[in-house]
């Protein structure tokens, strides 16, 4: 079979492979911000790592994603959370 038609049997099977935080999440971030339906495991202007929603990453978070920054997850329609960056 052709390439694309893998690639589209994979998708609608959901069969795609992906990284995915692993984790418990709760309710709200380590800044008290209500968690929805995104989350960045970051690094903070202050050193230590964080669990932020998108808001408080603008306010606390080192500014950029990827390998010693920080990765941004996006919740699945099942509950799991997607990496989406980083």
């Amino acid at each position: 079979m052709k390439k694309e038609i893998w690639n589209k049997i994979f998708r609608e099977n959901k069969l795609v492979e992906g990284k995915y935080w692993l984790s418990p999440v709760g309710k709200s971030d380590d800044f008290g911000d209500k968690i929805s339906d995104e989350i960045i495991d970051g690094a903070t202007k202050t050193g230590p790592w964080g669990l932020m929603t998108p808001k408080s990453w603008k306010t606390h978070g080192k500014g950029k994603l990827g390998t010693g920054y920080g990765q941004r997850y996006k919740k699945q329609k099942d509950g799991k959370w997607l990496k989406v960056e980083g």
